[in-house]
């Protein structure tokens, strides 16, 4: 299926159309991107955004007070987020091989990039490695019980069937087309102990876990979000890195 750099760079332009178009993503605008704001700190000396995408969560962390750098793996979202409303620096770069020092950063987003990205533990240690000691991480996901199945409709009521073993790694390409405009999402579902592993692994201690909740208000607007309210859609996490962890092996080195 190649790499999941390769699909989403395949998939960049339809990206940008679904991101960018005026209230298309709504999950993203009314839910996902206000609760997860709530768990990220006031602004320091750097935020590095791990898989910046097309830049529009950059661009919020810009307007709050954030000196931000984003690295993405696709070059065509990099220069998206280079060219988006607000200036942003932005890189092409591998999230487990980031093009910044080590402890020169004392927060790192990573919104919506992990199940993205192929090498999930090892973009989870560079977060580590470029982060101070005390610095924080924030991450968002698609929670992985949602990757595991789906609704039978959009209807508030719907049930949610489960369709695969959840503690099973797999690969997905989900095609999903709404109001014209088309996106194949792809990505890795993993069990939630796969993510807390490569924290605690990486020398992170996690802080905050969130699973963001419609409002009454958003479900009177559009009932079709009540579904969010027996599964949901996404997993919020903030950890702070202490000291690194050692790796056992052979030789008894440490990361």
């Amino acid at each position: 299926m190649g790499s999941l750099r390769d699909a989403w760079e395949a998939q960049a332009h339809n990206w940008a159309a679904w991101a960018r178009t005026p209230g298309h993503d709504y999950y993203f605008w009314r839910l996902n991107l206000p609760s997860f704001l709530e768990i990220v700190p006031p602004p320091g000396r750097l935020t590095i955004d791990v898989g910046c995408g097309e830049g529009r969560v950059g661009c919020a962390l810009e307007e709050r007070g954030h000196r931000v750098i984003g690295f993405d793996g696709s070059p065509t979202l990099a220069r998206l987020a280079a060219e988006a409303e607000i200036t942003q620096r932005v890189a092409v770069a591998d999230a487990a091989a980031l093009p910044a020092a080590d402890a020169s950063a004392d927060l790192a987003i990573a919104f919506m990039s992990l199940q993205d990205v192929d090498d999930m533990a090892s973009a989870v240690g560079e977060a580590a490695r470029v982060l101070v000691r005390g610095g924080r991480l924030c991450l968002a996901i698609m929670h992985p019980i949602s990757t595991t199945g789906l609704f039978d409709s959009d209807g508030p009521e719907s049930d949610f069937r489960l369709l695969v073993p959840y503690f099973e790694p797999f690969r997905y390409a989900f095609p999903l087309e709404r109001n014209g405009l088309e996106m194949t999402f792809a990505g890795m579902h993993r069990p939630l102990v796969a993510y807390t592993d490569a924290l605690a692994e990486a020398g992170f201690l996690i802080e905050i876990i969130g699973e963001p909740v419609p409002d009454d208000d958003l479900v009177s607007e559009m009932p079709e979000m009540a579904r969010q309210r027996k599964v949901p859609a996404f997993l919020h996490l903030r950890a702070v890195r202490g000291e690194r962890a050692t790796i056992g092996n052979d030789e008894g080195g440490s990361r």
